[in-house]
C-alpha cells in the first residue's frame, strides 16, 4: 500500500534515509522501536524485513539462523495477517529503545550506504496498492522467512538476501525492486529444495 494525497494523487514517499535522519533529530531523550514503527507507518513491514534480514547475511555459527529467523517470521506473518496493514509490536519489544545520541550515531554510520542504495531503489511501478496484494506478498515473505529459519546447509543466505531486497524495495515503494527480490526468493526456494532433496537421497543411499 502506498501513500496518497487527499486528492487521490500519489505523493512521492520520503526516502528511508531522510525519515531516519528526521527521526534522529527529535528532541526526545530516547527513541524506541515503537517510535520507528510509527514513523514508518504502512512502510514498516518492508523496513523491519530489511532490518531483520541483514544479520542473516553475515557469517554466523551453525544454528544461528534458527534464532535470527524468528523475527523475520514474526514480521512476515503480520504482513499477511495484520488487519491494519501495519506492524504490531508486543509492549516489551516496542518499548525497547536507545538514547537519541546512540540512534544518531547508528544513522550517521549507515547513511552513506543507504544513500547509495537509494540511487538504485526508488518509487516506481508500485503495484501493492491494496491490502490483498500486500497479503499475497506477505505469504511469500513468510515462506522465505521459514526457509531462513530452517537449518538447511547453504540454504539460508539466498532467501535472507531476497527478503532484504523485498524489504528495502517495499519501504521505498519500488515495484521493480520487489519483483527482483521475488525472483531471487523463488530461486532461493528452488536451491533450498534441491539441497533437501540431495541430502535425503544421500541418506537413503547410506542407510
Amino acid at each position: 500500500m502506498g501513500p496518497f494525497a487527499a486528492s487521490g494523487e500519489r505523493q512521492k514517499p520520503e526516502h528511508l534515509s531522510d525519515l531516519l535522519v528526521r527521526l534522529s533529530r527529535r528532541s526526545d531523550d530516547s527513541i524506541t522501536i515503537r517510535d520507528v514503527a510509527i514513523a514508518l507507518q504502512d512502510r514498516s513491514f518492508g523496513a523491519f524485513l530489511l532490518v531483520f534480514s541483514v544479520p542473516n547475511l553475515v557469517p554466523m555459527p551453525p544454528g544461528a539462523t534458527i534464532l535470527l529467523g524468528l523475527p523475520l517470521i514474526f514480521v512476515a506473518w503480520q504482513m499477511f495477517a495484520s488487519p491494519q496493514g501495519r506492524i504490531y509490536l508486543p509492549r516489551r519489544i516496542g518499548d525497547y529503545g536507545v538514547t537519541t545520541v546512540t540512534f544518531q550515531n547508528v544513522v550517521n554510520r549507515i547513511l552513506p550506504w543507504l544513500r547509495r542504495a537509494e540511487t538504485w531503489v526508488k518509487p516506481r511501478f508500485w503495484f501493492l496498492e491494496t491490502r490483498f496484494s500486500e497479503r499475497l506478498l506477505g505469504i511469500f515473505a513468510l515462506v522465505l522467512a521459514i526457509t531462513v529459519f530452517l537449518p538447511i546447509p547453504f540454504g539460508n543466505w539466498l532467501p535472507a538476501l531476497a527478503l532484504a531486497i523485498i524489504g528495502f524495495a517495499h519501504s521505498e515503494c519500488d515495484g521493480i525492486g520487489v519483483l527482483v527480490g521475488s525472483f531471487v526468493g523463488v530461486l532461493s526456494i528452488v536451491v533450498a529444495a534441491f539441497v533437501i532433496y540431495t541430502a535425503g537421497a544421500v541418506l537413503l543411499m547410506v542407510f
